[in-house]
């Protein structure tokens, strides 16, 4: 089987490809990104692309399973206009390239509380997004919602003051639900999912924990 990665440089990207380069399901790995992996081995396939030049590459999108865990933060983007199109247009466009190519399984990282009615610009754009997916024509369509993650080696402040605290509540029993997850458990359930999940399903976080084993 080949595997297309999109957000291969993120923190759960790099985590994702390094358990497909462990997987005898896999015998290749094509990832798309906007900057060289910093890892190489001879079952990847890379390609340096534009992510706003797509009509250049689509036709390179060719596979058996899509992951999709592009994202930005909003400091990163700088707006939320931006940001929306790294996490939103991006996606979407990647990901309907992919259905009409052929590729059958779609596995889309989201996030916990995800809703196309929020009035939180950030849940608002991942649901509008899982919306759109869904429309696609992918035999298989899987949204997985993560609740906060735990990167490794972070640098955003405000990322690990948000997850101590909510380790700290659920050391006394509240908001399990919201317990943070490690980027690698993370994609080992997504990597669980792209190859044993069929039809449309959402992923909640108490199920990404089983299929990760945390």
């Amino acid at each position: 089987m080949k595997a297309i990665i999109i957000g291969a440089t993120g923190a759960t990207g790099k985590d994702l490809v390094d358990l497909l380069l462990q997987d005898t399901a896999f015998d290749k790995i094509s990832v798309f990104v906007r900057r060289p992996l910093e890892v190489s081995d001879p079952m990847i396939e890379t390609h340096i692309v534009d992510f706003k030049q797509i009509d250049a590459w689509k036709s390179r999108i060719q596979g058996d399973v899509l992951f999709s865990c592009l994202g930005t933060t909003l400091k990163a983007a700088g707006s939320q206009e931006a940001q929306w199109k790294v996490d939103y247009d991006y996606q979407f466009d990647f990901a309907k390239a992919a259905s009409e190519n052929g590729v059958e399984t779609l596995v889309l990282m989201s996030s916990k509380g995800a809703d196309p009615n929020s009035s939180m610009f950030y849940m608002k754009m991942k649901g509008k997004l899982e919306e759109a997916v869904k429309l696609l024509a992918f035999k298989n369509t899987i949204i997985v919602r993560p609740p906060s993650l735990i990167r490794k080696n972070s640098d955003r402040w405000g990322e690990k003051l948000g997850v101590s605290a909510l380790k700290l509540v659920n050391k006394i029993g509240l908001m399990r639900s919201m317990a943070p997850m490690s980027t690698e458990a993370v994609a080992k359930a997504m990597l669980t999912c792209g190859l044993h999940m069929k039809g449309q399903q959402v992923v909640e976080s108490r199920e990404l924990r089983k299929l990760a084993g945390v």
